[in-house]
Order: C-alpha cells, then sequence, then structure tokens
C-alpha cells in the first residue's frame, strides 16, 4: 500500500482573502488547517492535490466570541480548546462534552474544528453536536460570506454544501440556556477509536417539566451525519420518563440505515445507535442513574 503523498505545491497563505484567491485559481488546490483528516488521505493518495493553501496562522480564524444569544467559534479552534475553554464549556457543553471524545489528545491537539466539519465524517462527533443544537456554518468566498444551516450543509459519504474555493470561516451555535438538556454517548471499541455508534441529544423543557423540542444528532448512523428522525414528534409536549424514552427510540430505530463494514453489520450498528440514542436522552432529561445534571454541566 503506498503511503507517500503525491507532489505538490505548498503556499502558507497570509490572510483569508489570500487563501480564498489562491484556491480559486486551482480546481485541484485544497485549504490545509490542522492536517488530522487531509494529511492521511494524502499519504493513502486518496487525494490529489496539486496545491496545498495553508491557512493554519490565520490568527482571526482562532476566534471565540459571545454575540448575544450566539457563541462563535473560529475555524482554527483546537478540538482542545474546544474541550477546555470556560466559554465553550458554559456556552455549549454540550460541544465540549463531545470534544473529549475526539481521537487521542494527539490529534485533540491539533485537529481544528472547522476541519472536522468540513470533512463531514458520519462518524465524527462534532457533526452530530451541531446538527442537535441547530448550528448555522460561516464561510467566504470571492464571492462573499455564506451562512449555512447545518441541517443543508452536510451531505453522503464526506460530501458538504461547501464550492470550490471557499471556506469554512467559523460555526455560530445558540447559547446553552437555563431550559435547555443536553446528553451525549458514544461507543467504540477502544477510547479513541472511530465511533461504531454515538448520539448527540439537545432538548428544551418547559417550566412544568414537559418537552418543548428536541432534537438529535446521530454518529455513525447513516452514509454522512444524520438527525434522528421521529424524535420531536413522539416527545414534544411530554413529561418524558424511561418509557417514553424507549418509545421515541423504537420510532427512531426504523429510520435508522447504517453501513456493514469492519466494525459490524448493518443490524449490529443500529442497535448500537439506538442504544447510544437512549442513553443521551435518559441524560438529557436526568433518568440517568449516575444522576448527572445536565442543565448546568
Amino acid at each position: 500500500m503506498t503511503v507517500k503523498p503525491p507532489p505538490f505545491e505548498y503556499v502558507v497563505a497570509t490572510s483569508v482573502d489570500h487563501a480564498i484567491n489562491l484556491v480559486s485559481q486551482d480546481e485541484d488546490a485544497k485549504f490545509l488547517a490542522g492536517g488530522q483528516s487531509l494529511i492521511p488521505l494524502l499519504s493513502l493518495r486518496f487525494a490529489s492535490p496539486t496545491l496545498l493553501v495553508d491557512i493554519s496562522r490565520l490568527a482571526e480564524l482562532r476566534d471565540v466570541h459571545r454575540a448575544g444569544d450566539v457563541l462563535h467559534i473560529g475555524a482554527l479552534t483546537r478540538h482542545s480548546d474546544i474541550h477546555q475553554l470556560p466559554l465553550v464549556k458554559q456556552d455549549a457543553p454540550l460541544l465540549s462534552e463531545a470534544a473529549g471524545w475526539v481521537a487521542h489528545s494527539q490529534v485533540r491537539n491539533r485537529g481544528t474544528f472547522g476541519g472536522a466539519i468540513a470533512h463531514s465524517d458520519s462518524a465524527a462527533e462534532f457533526p452530530a453536536v451541531l446538527l442537535a443544537v441547530g448550528a448555522t456554518i460561516v464561510t467566504r468566498s470571492a464571492d462573499g460570506e455564506r451562512r449555512i444551516p447545518c441541517r443543508d450543509f452536510f451531505g453522503s459519504h464526506f460530501q458538504t454544501a461547501l464550492r470550490h474555493g471557499e471556506l469554512l470561516t467559523g460555526v455560530e451555535l445558540p447559547r446553552h440556556a437555563h431550559f435547555n438538556r443536553w446528553g451525549f454517548s458514544e461507543f467504540a471499541r477502544r477510547k479513541g477509536d472511530y465511533a461504531i455508534g454515538g448520539a448527540a441529544v439537545n432538548a428544551r423543557v418547559d417550566e412544568r417539566g414537559r418537552c418543548t423540542h428536541v432534537r438529535a444528532g446521530l454518529i455513525a448512523a447513516g452514509p454522512g451525519p444524520t438527525s434522528a428522525e421521529g424524535l420531536d414528534e413522539a416527545l414534544r409536549d411530554r413529561v418524558v420518563d424511561e418509557a417514553a424514552v424507549s418509545e421515541a427510540v423504537a420510532r427512531v430505530e426504523g429510520h435508522l440505515n447504517p453501513e456493514s463494514n469492519v466494525h459490524g453489520t448493518r443490524e449490529y450498528r443500529r442497535a448500537v445507535v439506538a442504544e447510544s440514542l437512549r442513553r443521551a436522552l435518559l441524560q438529557a432529561f436526568d433518568l440517568d442513574p449516575a444522576g448527572t445534571d445536565r442543565r448546568t454541566a
């Protein structure tokens, strides 16, 4: 097996506009950030760009800040920062939790948030979280800026709504509020391995404890990042208990379409995703035997 990248030119971008201009002029050019997804693809020759434009030194893409009810996370923010930054822990606790499940510390210290989103791996944690919270993807190209709802951003098998020459610059997430509840569960054979299945849950409850809205992003549940179909309809306007959770999971499970691979059959992986969703829902609605309070965590 070939493990040597094909020849390519390499340029360090001095600004976002510089990077966009370089990639726009070459249909075989690619952006390079942390390299945790692209470099393995190059080594296996699954990707053969003629030009790599390194954006890793663009400080403007590392910005993490609040803007009203929105948390903005720059594309070059490292996975480890998302896991550790107090601002992210407070305003996006589900995302912070999920970041701790990404691969190993070496990858988390190099990998970038924007790179993971643009890679659009169905087995990755961040796309599932963005689907659960209803995030917005911010991009820039020679034509200007776009804001893309994440439900319209992710496609099938590593495909996204990004156009050639368009750079993912950041992500906007609704800030966590006191009426929000969240849960996260993932299963892999060894810690740090790609997930066999998982789920990220984001819910809202009213003052009576009734669920007013719930959404879940699923990990390794289909050919691309996947939302839990039918979940909101199953739980909305209910005081959620274990029976309601079981009923909702059964409803979602019928829509799951994971692919068989070396980690298990389609049927096995569907069961893993369903169980992960059940556990994440129990956490979100404080039904977890561990007793974790997902309102303030």
